[in-house]
């Protein structure tokens, strides 16, 4: 059986087709090839999969019950890596319907199908903004999420509610990933890494929202891969320990978990820029200002219970992996 990775042309679905086929898994891969960023540089993550052997590719969009439906029943699957959604915090402001379409209703299609179809465990992707104005540092994933700063996070926090509704009626196996700022080659256009890489070698000014006092938790996109793949492999059980008294949200008495999935090193926002600076041999021109509506101010991930659960640490350093994303930016761009 195969292994069904949705958003297989996104920046974290390409790298994990890439990781399972190059470690002899089967992938059947779901996306819609939307346009809210490149059409090209995504087909073009799919070319260098397309010609793989043991990848097979179905384009549609997961808010479509009937494509949905179709693949399900054409295929089978014992594992389900659920990645397609819509994303980026400032564009659910523009269109927040697109976001309810394809992060809700998409959800609760592939959802329904693994319980029709009885899959073995549904991995699904999170995300950090669930934390919202919880300023709790570092983030635990047993913390409480009920105050999202953005409908996109609104969305990713109802994901996690129907997984959890659906461990428990159903008896289904799922674990929810709260990504964590993934950076590194054949990256999203939207995010920090690639948006003050191209500035600089163009001789433009980088925006630096709140000032650059912001901080995240980079995470190098390999890491990533690296716990989804230990993840996939270990099927949530009921914890018995867990208490309706004092409800640990990231754990169920249902076949239900959450991870933090992410670095545990947060760094600052001008030194991000600085390492930048350095890969590409240039000094950034910066353009301070406020910060926006919906973006929180910093990111750090508490990732014992991963380490503990499936002994995962990210390993990349951020000097290495902003080389690393450098290296690709100007070959595939020529720069």
């Amino acid at each position: 059986m195969s292994i069904l990775v949705t958003g297989c042309a996104g920046f974290i679905g390409y790298h994990l087709c890439e990781r399972l086929l190059t470690t002899g898994h089967p992938v059947v891969g779901i996306d819609s090839l939307n346009d809210y960023y490149s059409v090209g540089l995504k087909r073009d993550r799919l070319k260098r999969l397309i010609d793989r052997e043991g990848f097979e590719f179905f384009e549609g969009l997961v808010e479509d019950d009937a494509f949905v439906d179709r693949v399900f029943e054409e295929r089978t699957f014992r594992t389900v890596v659920h990645l397609a959604a819509q994303a980026g915090v400032t564009y659910s402001l523009e269109v927040p319907r697109e976001y309810i379409q394809a992060n809700v209703v998409g959800f609760i299609n592939v959802l329904e199908s693994c319980r029709v179809r009885s899959v073995r465990h549904f991995v699904y992707a999170s995300s950090s903004s669930v934390y919202g104005l919880n300023e709790s540092l570092p983030s635990e994933a047993s913390q409480v999420t009920a105050h999202p700063m953005s409908l996109y996070a609104a969305t990713k926090k109802s994901n996690e509610l129907m997984a959890h509704a659906y461990s428990h009626l159903f008896n289904l196996p799922t674990t929810g990933l709260r990504f964590f700022t993934v950076y590194g080659p054949w990256g999203r256009p939207d995010m920090a890494a690639f948006l003050f890489t191209e500035a600089i070698l163009n001789d433009q000014p980088i925006d630096l929202y709140n000032n650059g006092r912001s901080k995240r938790s980079f995470t190098y996109v390999d890491d990533v891969v690296e716990g989804i793949v230990r993840v996939s492999e270990r099927i949530p059980e009921p914890d018995p320990s867990w208490s309706a008294n004092d409800p640990d949200p990231s754990r169920s008495s249902a076949p239900f978990r959450v991870y933090n999935i992410g670095s545990d090193e947060t760094v600052d926002l001008e030194q991000f820029v600085n390492v930048i600076e350095k890969a590409v041999g240039k000094e950034a021109r910066r353009n301070l200002l406020p910060a926006r509506l919906g973006d929180v101010e910093a990111t750090a991930a508490d990732i014992a219970d991963l380490e503990r659960d499936v002994g995962y640490r990210p390993s990349t350093s951020i000097e290495d992996g902003i080389q690393r994303f450098v290296d690709w930016y100007r070959d595939y761009y020529g720069k």
